[in-house]
C-alpha cells in the first residue's frame, strides 16, 4: 500500500482500530527510537580509552539527554499544528543521519555534537506514542497506547544489552552504524504503512510555546509532578552514566557486562501495569510516593556497599544488580503515576502537558549525567550514589507535601 493512499486512514483506523502490523510499527518506531538515547552509556569504557579522555565522554549521554528535553519542549508541540505523519519521517530520517554521523565521528567534540543530534531527533518516541492514542477506539486506547509503551520501555531495556555487547565484539562504532539501519527499517514501514494525521490547531508556533508557559503557571499539580520525576530521573541518569566507567576501573570488566546490567530495567516493563492497576485503587499520589521510596531505599543500598569497601566480585555485582531493579521500579511505577495525574489535569492539552512532564524528565536526566561524571571524577563511585540517593529523598519530600 503506497503512502498515498493513506491520506485518510487515520479516520478509518479510529473507526475500525489499527492493525495488528501497524501497532507493531508504532511499539518498535518507539522502542528504537528512545534506544538512541542509551547506546553511549555502557560503551564510556571503550569512548574513554579511544579518545584519551574518560571525563570529558562523560558529557556523551547528558549532551543526548539534554537534546531530547530541548527537542521534547521545541518540537514536540507541532504535532498539533502540523500532520503528524510528516514530523514522523523527518525526525526519523534526521535520526539515521545524527545515527550514521556519530558512528563515523572522528574526534570527540564531534562525538559530542553527535550526541546532541541523537537527543534532539529521537524526539520522534514523543510523536508515535500520541499518534498511537489518535489511531485507537476511545474504547482500546488505554491497551493500545500501554503496548506502545511497552515498546519503548524495552527500547530502554535492550539498548544497553545490544549495546554492550556489540561493542565488545565488534567496536564502539559499529553500535551506531548498525543502530542508523535499524532506524532506516523503521523510516521506510513508517513510510509505507503510517496514516496521514489531521491538524487540530492553527495556532502559530510561537503562540503554541506560549501556551505551555500558561498551562505551567496554571498548574500546580503539573509542577510538583514534573520537579519530582525530574529528581528521580537524575538518579537514575547518574546511576547508568557512571556503571560503566565504575565497572570497568573498578573490576576490568567491560561494555558487556555494563550492558548486561540493563536487564534490571525489565523491572520497568513490570512497573507500568502494576502501578497503573494500583494507581486506580488507591489513587496516583500514594503511588509516587511508593515509588519514590522504593528508589530512595535502592540508592540507600548501593551506598552502603559502597561505603562498605572493596567487596568480592559476586557480592559486589549482586547488590549492584538489586539495587538496580530496585530503583528502576521505583523510578517507572512513579512515572507512570505522575502521567495519571498530569493527563487528568486537561485532557485538550495532553500533548503540551506531556511535553511539559517529560521535558523536565530529561532535564532531570541530562543533569544525573553531568552532574554524575563531575561527582564520579572526584568522590568515587560513593559520591555518584550518594547524588542519587539525596535526589530520591528530594522527590520524595516533594511528593510528601
Amino acid at each position: 500500500m503506497s503512502a498515498l493512499n493513506l491520506t485518510h486512514t487515520a479516520d478509518a483506523s479510529v473507526e475500525a482500530g489499527p492493525s495488528p502490523g501497524l501497532v507493531l510499527l508504532l511499539a518498535s518506531g518507539a522502542g528504537f527510537s528512545v534506544a538512541s538515547l542509551y547506546y553511549v552509556q555502557p560503551m564510556l569504557g571503550l569512548l574513554g580509552d579511544a579518545f584519551g579522555n574518560p571525563g570529558a565522554v562523560g558529557l556523551a549521554p547528558m549532551l543526548a539527554q539534554l537534546g531530547y528535553a530541548l527537542g521534547i519542549l521545541l518540537l514536540a508541540p507541532l504535532g498539533d499544528k502540523f500532520d503528524r505523519r510528516r514530523l514522523i519521517l523527518a525526525k526519523a530520517a534526521l535520526l539515521v543521519l545524527a545515527l550514521a554521523g556519530t558512528g563515523m565521528a572522528p574526534s570527540l567534540p564531534l562525538l559530542l555534537a553527535g550526541s546532541l543530534a541523537i537527543g534532539l531527533t529521537a524526539t520522534v518516541a514523543q510523536d508515535i506514542v500520541p499518534a498511537a492514542a489518535i489511531l485507537a477506539p476511545a474504547a482500546q486506547r488505554g491497551r493500545l497506547v500501554g503496548t506502545v509503551m511497552t515498546g519503548l520501555l524495552l527500547g530502554i531495556l535492550l539498548s544497553r544489552v545490544a549495546s554492550g555487547i556489540i561493542a565488545e565484539s565488534f567496536g564502539w562504532r559499529a553500535v551506531f552504524l548498525l543502530a542508523a539501519i535499524a532506524e532506516t527499517g523503521i523510516l521506510a514501514a513508517s513510510f509505507a504503512w503510517l496514516p496521514r494525521f489531521s491538524p487540530t490547531t492553527r495556532l502559530p508556533y510561537g503562540a503554541l510555546l506560549l501556551s505551555l508557559l500558561r498551562l505551567w503557571q496554571g498548574q500546580p499539580s503539573l509542577r510538583r509532578a514534573a520537579f519530582a520525576q525530574a529528581a528521580l530521573a537524575l538518579g537514575f541518569s547518574a546511576f547508568w552514566s557512571g556503571l560503566a566507567l565504575m565497572l570497568h576501573q573498578s573490576y576490568g570488566l567491560g561494555s558487556a557486562a555494563a550492558g548486561a546490567f540493563g536487564l534490571a530495567g525489565a523491572a520497568g516493563t513490570l512497573a507500568a501495569p502494576l502501578a497503573g492497576r494500583l494507581a486506580d485503587k488507591r489513587g496516583p499520589a500514594v503511588v509516587t510516593r511508593l515509588g519514590a521510596a522504593i528508589s530512595a531505599l535502592s540508592f540507600a543500598l548501593l551506598l552502603g556497599a559502597a561505603l562498605a569497601g572493596p567487596l568480592p566480585m559476586p557480592v559486589a555485582l549482586g547488590l549492584l544488580a538489586l539495587g538496580a531493579v530496585g530503583f528502576d521500579f521505583g523510578v517507572q511505577a512513579a512515572l507512570v503515576a505522575h502521567q495519571t495525574i498530569v493527563y487528568g489535569l486537561q485532557p485538550e492539552a495532553r500533548s503540551r502537558l506531556n511535553a511539559l512532564l517529560f521535558t523536565s524528565v530529561f532535564i532531570g536526566m541530562a543533569g544525573g549525567a553531568g552532574l554524575g561524571a563531575l561527582v564520579q571524577g572526584f568522590a568515587g563511585w560513593a559520591g555518584v550514589m550518594g547524588l542519587s540517593l539525596a535526589a530520591s529523598v528530594v522527590a520524595l519530600a516533594l511528593r510528601l507535601r
